[in-house]
């Protein structure tokens, strides 16, 4: 098993409603950084039915560009979940971080 699907395995865990950082991620998977959960999420195809929005920075935030499409979705996305965003655009991590229990 690669270490991408090993991330993809981690992230398929986070249930609707919850986020999880890069960090955290990279953290359960073992043997790989932030970056490297980074990359996996940008590999996957459009067509994924990995939850890959559900994958933040540590400040709370959605890493892509403010105000690109893929910001935009992911922000939506969330939203839909119940995820409440803060006027500076950053998620509660106390109420929204999955603990993979």
């Amino acid at each position: 098993m690669s270490v991408y699907d090993k991330i993809y395995g981690r992230v398929k865990r986070i249930p609707d409603g919850k986020v999880a950082t890069y960090g955290q991620i990279a953290e359960l998977t073992g043997k790989c950084s932030a970056r490297q959960v980074g990359y996996a999420m940008a590999a996957l195809p459009h067509d994924t039915r990995v939850p890959w929005h559900r994958v933040i920075n540590s400040q709370g935030r959605i890493s892509l560009r403010s105000g690109s499409e893929g910001h935009q979705l992911q922000q939506i996305l969330l939203e839909a979940e119940g995820i409440v965003f803060s006027q500076d655009g950053r998620i509660n991590l106390a109420k929204y971080r999955w603990a993979d229990t």
